[in-house]
């Protein structure tokens, strides 16, 4: 076992690890991929890439730092909310995958526009998305830039410069397809080095898995004041833990570029259902890992050996604190690029992403007309100016108190964002929903959601309500005012649910 922390041989573990990432992005950057291959890729990336990536896209590196801290310092509870995939995935795959699918979108916020018939949705969406995405891109490269120096030694400006620049080197030069391969790769590093950190553990507690699972019964999987059931679906229980988070999961899955863009790769429903099954199974296994292993660490440290200087360790560092001192050498090395790899695989989505919107989304409508060559370079350069930006954000963090005013900022707009849910919704589920609607829907549920955010006390409202609430309140305002302010043209052709069933009909689409 370690007792030294960071050694020598996990340095070169890590550093080996980040040139094969580099290397690997730059392999798949080879082909000069313009306009839409640049973009959606070239229709050579197998769906289980895409898969991998979504999921390593979702799993950002503040999960990885303190989903094992929850079930070290409580209980289970918040493990529920992995299940709400059982919700959120059948919804996708049934009534918003065909529809993507047979309008072969450009981005998720293509499909607001010809929905609706209204560019400024499309900018709307397009906007709140970068504004998010430009905050967490920064606090995602912050924090556990943060964690690794304190384990290694390592300047933390490093940290952070080394992995914005490999992520603009390959987000730069490949574009979607590199950004993919790059994910698999981090992502199955992640699965790897998480499992082997779990048996590891068990190793080192008395009794092994026996013990973790016995302590599960001991109210550690549940707490005695923790309801399975209640109500009052303003209060935080298992079902709502399930049907809320699964919400959540949902208004990521349908208007999130960053996931939506993974769907734009094929047109083949067969493989996004595939992506989508496989990322549910992948996510909820990794969640169970991770919570076996703070229940484990809780064994290890607060139950056999009370007097070791990791049982007071705070919750959120735990898990970092056991990978650096009771791993044997290399397996550290091997578990911190695994943290690495979350961060990058989000940093390297983000640029992407945000490239991707800014360019289809916002620069194309000011500026009609473009070609595939002026698209590809200007969604270069914003990569390269949006990685920069996220770098010196990132070190500005990491050298003063900013970061309680992010995590506002990016809480706030990560709340804001999660409005545009609802307004999918009433495009995807009412064929009488015109652009009237659809403005009112997102104006009225942005106050609804600020005001139960910030206007009322923490305890009121469960966070776990927040997107059913958001939804249902664009729906209840959006389709009456959709109706009290007809348009003329209904809903374009293939963009409702009323659609699905041609759209599975259609002898010649592909996606059947």
């Amino acid at each position: 076992m370690s007792t030294s922390g960071f050694t020598t041989i996990d340095f070169v573990i890590l550093v080996v690890y980040l040139l094969l990432v580099l290397f690997a992005g730059l392999f798949f950057s080879k082909k000069d991929m313009e306009g839409k291959e640049f973009f959606k890729g070239d229709g050579s990336i197998p769906w289980y890439v895409t898969s991998v990536s979504i999921f390593a896209t979702l799993l950002s590196p503040i999960s990885f730092l303190t989903l094992a801290g929850n079930s070290f310092a409580g209980s289970w509870m918040l493990w529920f909310a992995q299940l709400g995939m059982i919700v959120a995935i059948p919804i996708t795959m049934k009534f918003f995958l065909p529809i993507y699918a047979k309008l072969d979108i450009d981005t998720a916020y293509d499909y607001l526009e010809r929905r609706f018939d209204s560019k400024g949705l499309r900018v709307i969406g397009s906007l709140m998305f970068i504004i998010f995405q430009l905050g967490r891109m920064s606090i995602i490269m912050y924090l556990p830039s943060v964690a690794l120096a304190t384990l290694t030694g390592i300047s933390v400006n490093i940290l952070i410069i080394v992995m914005g620049v490999i992520a603009i080197i390959y987000s730069y030069t490949g574009g979607i397809k590199s950004v993919l391969w790059t994910d698999f790769i981090q992502g199955v590093v992640l699965l790897i080095g998480v499992t082997i950190s779990l048996f590891f553990l068990a190793r080192d507690i008395n009794g092994g898995f026996g013990e973790i699972f016995s302590a599960l019964g001991d109210n550690k999987f549940l707490a005695g004041d923790e309801a399975i059931f209640d109500p009052n679906i303003l209060k935080t229980s298992v079902f709502m833990m399930i049907v809320g988070a699964g919400f959540n999961t949902l208004s990521s899955y349908i208007s999130s570029q960053d996931i939506v863009q993974r769907f734009t790769t094929t047109t083949d429903t067969k493989k996004l259902n595939k992506m989508m099954i496989t990322n549910g199974l992948l996510s909820i296994f990794i969640a169970t890992a991770f919570y076996l292993i703070g229940t484990g660490l809780y064994v290890y440290y607060k139950v056999q050996n009370p007097n070791d200087p990791g049982s007071s360790i705070a919750q959120d560092q735990i898990y970092a604190y056991f990978i650096a001192y009771r791993l044997p050498v290399g397996m550290t090395g091997v578990l911190l690029a695994a943290i690495y790899a979350a961060s990058q695989s989000t940093l390297s989505t983000g640029l992407n992403s945000v490239a991707t919107s800014w360019t289809l989304d916002i620069q194309e409508v000011i500026t009609k007309d473009m070609d595939d060559k002026a698209k590809t370079a200007l969604a270069r350069a914003i990569s390269l100016g949006v990685g920069i930006f996220a770098i010196v954000i990132s070190i500005i963090m990491a050298h003063s108190d900013i970061k309680s005013a992010y995590e506002f900022f990016n809480g706030f707009m990560g709340l804001i964002l999660g409005v545009l849910g609802g307004t999918f919704a009433l495009g995807i589920f009412t064929k009488k929903g015109n652009k009237h609607g659809a403005y009112a829907a997102l104006i009225a549920s942005a106050l609804v959601m600020v005001f139960i955010k910030y206007g009322l006390p923490s305890e009121a409202v469960s966070i776990w309500s927040y997107s059913l609430i958001s939804i249902s309140v664009s729906l209840l305002v959006g389709y009456p005012v959709s109706l009290l302010s007809p348009i003329k043209t209904e809903a374009p052709k293939f963009t409702t649910v009323s659609d699905i069933k041609e759209i599975k009909e259609d002898p010649t689409n592909p996606i059947r």
